[in-house]
């Protein structure tokens, strides 16, 4: 009864420490990203791309296309800004256990299973801009692709460090349909290499 009585405090205490590290990190993510409209933003791309695909009028089409351009803009303007200011965050606030679920201090006993938020944020940063840029002349349809997906795939990272990998894809497949696999494989090629590297 005792042994019993042990695990069961144990694991509240792992359940408190857990919950505790998950809302500091949130709190953490939250102040930086609070300074942006980069949630909003997003919205309106992907929101505009389905509009812009629904267009049987090539030229409606092509004008939906044209205004999400200044839009893009704007969120690789303050993402990058955003990355830049999380770039000064300790390197141990910044760490992110690469294991599928959390547990408290991972990332302090287990260093070598981590990655640093702060560089995933830059990656992420440059394969955004990179996508609206367009240097690979994509067509209008694929270039919104690439984006969406450069963008759920940031979305997947920050929720990654805030509560873990697993959640992080389920998240994804309940909103977007779209597993961490799939994700990876439509961002660009430079992203896809310097994210695999990191994780």
């Amino acid at each position: 009864m005792e042994f019993f009585t042990l695990v069961a405090c144990v694991a509240i205490a792992v359940y408190i420490l857990k919950l505790s590290e998950e809302r500091r990190r949130i709190t953490l993510l939250g102040s930086h990203l609070g300074q942006y409209q980069i949630e909003k933003l997003m919205e309106t791309l992907t929101d505009g791309y389905l509009r812009a695909l629904g267009e049987k009028e090539p030229e409606r089409r092509e004008q939906v296309w044209n205004q999400l351009a200044g839009s893009e803009l704007k969120l690789c303007e303050q993402f990058t800004l955003f990355a830049a200011g999380f770039s000064k965050v300790d390197e141990v606030e910044a760490r992110t256990s690469k294991l599928p679920i959390t547990f408290p201090f991972a990332t302090r006993l287990l260093p070598g299973l981590s990655f640093d938020m702060r560089k995933m944020l830059a990656v992420h940063a440059q394969g955004i801009l990179r996508a609206a840029e367009n240097s690979a002349r994509r067509t209008p349809k694929d270039k919104a692709f690439t984006m969406s997906a450069e963008l759920f795939l940031m979305q997947h990272s920050c929720h990654w460090f805030c509560k873990s990998k697993a959640v992080a894809s389920a998240r994804m497949l309940v909103r977007h349909k779209t597993s961490h696999e799939q994700l990876v494989a439509s961002v660009s090629p430079e992203t896809r290499e310097a994210y695999l590297a990191l994780v």
